[in-house]
């Protein structure tokens, strides 16, 4: 089952029209992290452009002769080349001479060539890119082929298209990520609180999605998965840690803090240290540049008003690996134990609270979708976040601004009640309270929006928008 990726598939089936009115070919850079779906994207654009294509998936730690070897092999076995028998028995040398062969291969009519995780061919050859870029100049740009450059590994992938790398200004880029909570809705067949519980479990990666029983609730599929400790809800953030943090260093630790719910950098310091005591600022502040910027494993949420402010507060960027540092970890250690019982009783005693601060981003996410396309009363509105003091005394959950972090208008301020009760008259009040600390807010200018898992009991007309969760799924649905 494919699922979503309608915007995707778009623009990429938009490039195969334009090589085949021009005759010239295009080269498209995607990049994405592990289990996002990159693979399975670009083979359903291959079955239904009905092109000829060549797939080839580079295998890490293979030697340059392995991989030219692998390549010809896959060229020979694709449906590309007009007349096999044209082609070497074995490659003659390196990437040079195979990319050659690979461009003399290419039919007249548009094609399609995918290179699979790209980073692994350029660890094992400094050249490799330099070849590319000279057979992409000299022959195949003058086909008319769709060339396709995929790779997991973000910070090399962001290289080869720099300026300073040869392949710059070759290729357009396309970052893939997460299934939005619209398309994870539709490929779960839930609705309102369920989606939003889905989508907050799987991150939106298609590897756990699609291995999801249609209409199941979090908490039922929990309990079945608990059971089997193969499961991908737990061996995708697993293998996500192993490949990316090998080595117990300061890297991991920083992840293990802030995935443990410590965010603010002094206390992330602390929680990093080792024997000699905490991670110190020359130490930690390139670090968190790297994990947010780099390795976009860490996302970084600033307060939001008409004035600067701090501190910044860190947070794991993907929701399934947050979950899985937070919890599932130590669900996956018990389920592997063969006490899933006692697994799940975990999950169940942690997930409510836990999922009541993990839903903050993407409901701000909803919010900025629903204001971009003009579904709410604040057409100005460009970013939603959140604002809070050096105290953290008080913290408001949602701000809506023309633009961020410093804001040059407050158009709302609002509240997420994500629990068991609704949203009454006493949290408007610390609401109303709360706000009027906010540099940029007016009261007689600036709306009130309750965002409520279950529902307000307000006097009519006390806020300008209450939102339930099926408001924040409908966000995401055309």
């Amino acid at each position: 089952m494919f699922v979503g990726r309608r915007t995707e598939l778009s623009l990429l089936t938009k490039r195969i029209r334009h090589i085949t009115q021009t005759g010239t070919g295009l080269a498209v850079a995607i990049r994405g992290r592990r289990q996002v779906g990159k693979s399975r994207l670009v083979q359903e654009l291959c079955d239904r452009s009905g092109l000829p294509y060549l797939y080839y998936t580079a295998v890490k730690g293979a030697s340059t002769t392995e991989s030219t070897t692998d390549l010809l092999a896959a060229l020979t076995e694709s449906d590309l080349p007009v007349d096999r028998a044209l082609l070497p028995t074995s490659p003659a040398g390196g990437w040079g001479d195979m990319l050659r062969v690979l461009a003399g291969a290419l039919p007249d009519r548009p094609s399609i060539v995918v290179l699979d995780e790209l980073p692994w061919l350029a660890e094992q050859d400094d050249t490799f890119d330099g070849h590319l870029q000279v057979a992409w100049d000299r022959l195949l740009s003058r086909r008319p082929v769709l060339l396709l450059l995929l790779g997991s590994d973000l910070h090399m992938m962001q290289r080869f298209t720099a300026y300073e790398r040869p392949f710059y200004g070759r290729a357009d880029t396309l970052v893939l990520g997460p299934l939005n909570l619209g398309e994870t809705a539709a490929a779960t067949s839930l609705t309102g609180t369920d989606a939003i519980d889905a989508h907050m479990i799987t991150g939106g990666l298609p590897g756990i999605l699609l291995r999801w029983p249609a209409g199941i609730p979090a908490e039922d599929y929990l309990r079945d998965e608990c059971t089997d400790p193969a499961s991908p809800v737990f061996t995708v953030p697993e293998q996500s840690l192993a490949s990316e943090f090998p080595g117990p260093d300061v890297a991991r630790r920083v992840l293990e803090a802030v995935g443990g719910d410590t965010r603010a950098f002094t206390s992330i310091a602390s929680a990093a240290g080792g024997q000699d005591g905490q991670v110190s600022s020359g130490t930690l502040s390139p670090l968190l540049r790297r994990l947010t910027d780099d390795k976009q494993v860490l996302a970084t949420d600033q307060p939001l008003s008409t004035s600067g402010g701090k501190p910044a507060l860190y947070r794991v960027a993907d929701s399934n690996l947050r979950l899985y540092l937070a919890v599932l970890r130590e669900v996956h250690n018990l389920s592997r134990r063969g006490r899933p019982d006692v697994g799940f009783r975990l999950f169940q005693n942690r997930w409510s609270s836990w999922r009541g601060r993990a839903v903050e981003p993407l409901v701000r996410l909803s919010l900025e979708q629903a204001a971009l396309t003009g579904d709410l009363d604040w057409p100005q509105v460009q970013v939603v976040g959140g604002w809070w003091n050096r105290r953290f005394d008080p913290e408001i959950d949602l701000v809506g601004a023309d633009r961020g972090p410093i804001a040059s208008h407050i158009h709302f301020c609002g509240s997420l009640k994500w629990l068991g009760t609704p949203f009454d008259s006493h949290d408007l009040r610390q609401l109303r309270e709360g706000s009027n600390q906010i540099p940029g807010f007016d009261d007689q200018r600036t709306g009130l929006v309750v965002v409520s898992r279950s529902g307000v009991n307000l006097p009519d007309q006390s806020v300008d928008l209450i939102w339930g969760p099926d408001d924040v799924v409908a966000a995401w649905q055309e």
